[in-house]
């Protein structure tokens, strides 16, 4: 659900996962990229940065978390 919100409404992604200074940087680039795509029709290439970045940002945070549970399993264990 997260990776439609972040390829829908990066900004938001952001700040649903609490990363603020990054949600209002997108929000910033997301009222670019309307402009640009309203008045030169170049918008929607802003968008797809802001999506890539914030579906590679959750996916990063993804990957964090279940190294931070595994290496707390290998430390159980000893």
């Amino acid at each position: 659900m997260m990776i439609i919100i972040a390829m829908l409404c990066p900004g938001l992604s952001f700040l649903l996962r609490g990363k603020i200074i990054s949600a209002l940087f997108a929000f910033i680039l997301q009222v670019v990229a309307v402009f640009t795509f309203v008045f030169f029709g170049a918008g929607f290439l802003l968008w797809g940065l802001l999506a890539f970045w914030a579906v590679s940002s959750y996916n990063n945070a993804q990957a964090n978390k279940r190294n931070r549970e595994m290496i707390r399993a290998m430390r159980s264990r000893n």
